[in-house]
């Protein structure tokens, strides 16, 4: 009885004892909770949908056992008379302990986070690699930043100044490279909006081609004629894009015109035998075709249909086989189809000769 009287430190050995009590049960409670926890999880994860689960299973199981010493050190600690100085260092490993393990928890957050959206959101890219590696790297720079600034002010180090002079270096460093960071801000913005993705069919100002690569820093065009476009991103997305790879139908207008001599019941039988023809084709939807005005060498009609699908080919054979077919029924139905003629008018000299 006399040992634990005595005194060690300030503290007789009873309190040591309880102090090595509490942290060892503070250290095994803390452990055993975790340990419960992750088997309750891992028996009710494979039978839930949600992915939720699995983040804080993963997430309890990147607790590490140093955090639980730490904490469990301090909880001992509790039970001791001790010096200011080591008091303000134990509140201070604790506060590192609790800053770096919400580091790692953060870590898990983010890694759970970038994966779902490049499984819901990346899925016709044709390597959402980038766009998750930039993500996750700028998102865990912000991380660590914020980290190591709360670190440094719990030393007792002063911040403002410090955030001064990033902000002034950041500024810097941001016009340095402004076109770089354009564009890569750019890249980032085209793989979440999604304005357009790698085979898609674009119109930009006088350009047009198909979709071949989405860089960070460009992003490459195919034309009809085989030259390769490169647009820098933030050029592409300041312009005015058409994007015509979800059309579902195109919209067809085509005019002629018949000579003034056709009588008046031919003419108004037109429509009908446009019609007719239009409604033969397959992947065709008609509209409408009306007699439109008296042109100055004929009279006009106007036609409307819709080919029901994006197929180009498929909408210039359409267009082709209504062409042939008109002058099959027209020439049957003697009906002439208007040109333009011009009056000459000769001088006497002219007309003699």
């Amino acid at each position: 009885m006399e040992t634990l009287s005595q005194t060690w430190f300030g503290n007789i050995v009873s309190n040591w004892l309880l102090a090595l009590l509490l942290t060892l049960a503070a250290l095994v409670l803390l452990r055993s909770i975790r340990n419960l926890m992750v088997r309750r999880l891992e028996r009710f994860a494979p039978s839930t949908a949600t992915q939720i689960d699995d983040l804080a299973i993963s997430m309890l199981r990147s607790s590490r056992s140093w955090f639980f010493l730490v904490l469990s050190l301090y909880v001992g600690t509790l039970s001791l008379t001790i010096p200011n100085s080591i008091e303000d260092f134990v509140k201070t490993a604790v506060i590192f302990s609790l800053l770096l393990q919400g580091a790692l928890w953060a870590n898990q957050l983010i890694d759970y986070g970038l994966q779902h959206y490049a499984r819901h959101t990346l899925d016709a890219e044709a390597d959402p690699n980038n766009t998750v590696t930039i993500l996750g790297l700028a998102s865990r720079i912000v991380l660590w930043s914020i980290i190591l600034l709360i670190a440094l002010d719990n030393l007792g180090v002063e911040i403002t100044g410090l955030l001064t002079g990033l902000g002034i270096g950041g500024i810097a460093i941001a016009l340095a490279v402004q076109n770089i960071l354009s564009d890569l801000l750019a890249y980032v913005s085209i793989m979440m909006d999604k304005p357009f993705k790698v085979g898609d069919f674009l119109v930009v100002d006088q350009h047009m081609g198909a979709v071949e690569k989405i860089g960070l820093k460009t992003t490459r065009v195919r034309s009809l004629s085989g030259e390769m476009i490169i647009f820098a991103n933030h050029d592409l997305l300041n312009s005015r894009l058409i994007n015509f790879q979800d059309r579902e139908e195109r919209r067809a207008v085509f005019t002629f015109g018949v000579t003034y001599d056709t009588p008046p019941a031919t003419v108004a039988s037109i429509p009908t035998i446009v019609r007719d023809i239009i409604n033969s084709h397959e992947h065709v939807r008609f509209d409408r075709s009306h007699f439109k005005n008296f042109g100055d060498f004929s009279l006009d009609f106007e036609t409307v249909y819709f080919v029901t699908t994006a197929d180009y080919s498929i909408y210039m054979d359409v267009q082709q086989n209504i062409n042939l077919e008109l002058l099959r029924q027209f020439e049957q139905e003697g009906i002439e189809f208007a040109f333009p003629t011009q009056t000459v008018h000769l001088s006497s000299e002219e007309e003699v000769t």
